[in-house]
């Protein structure tokens, strides 16, 4: 198989969705700041956006179904990234930090 075959192929494309995803994964959970945190969920999203519009190129019968779904995600990324950010500058007015072990009064 050509390099270029397999680089046009379902294949590759859900390799590099599942290395964002693994990437986002593991940096969410490693991270300890809150900045961190929010660029590790939107790699995840991204991460889940690449195997949707793969899907929709190379196995749905209905090219719009994907790019809908990706569509969809991006509008949730914009706003899980305005939330949080909202969020951040709130924390840190009230505790002039915004690293998460600096949080421990928000525990329920």
């Amino acid at each position: 198989m050509n390099w270029m075959t397999w680089c046009d192929s379902l294949q590759a494309y859900l390799i590099v969705g599942a290395v964002l995803f693994a990437i986002g994964l593991l940096g969410f959970f490693r991270h300890r700041n809150l900045v961190g945190m929010l660029i590790s969920g939107e790699l995840v999203l991204a991460g889940a956006s690449l195997n949707f519009m793969a899907f929709n190129r190379f196995v749905a019968p209905d090219p719009v179904s994907g790019q809908a779904f990706t569509l969809f995600i991006m509008a949730i990324a914009a706003a899980e990234a305005a939330v949080v950010l909202s969020i951040m500058i709130a924390v840190y007015r009230n505790y002039r930090s915004i690293e998460t072990r600096d949080l421990n009064e928000l525990e329920g």
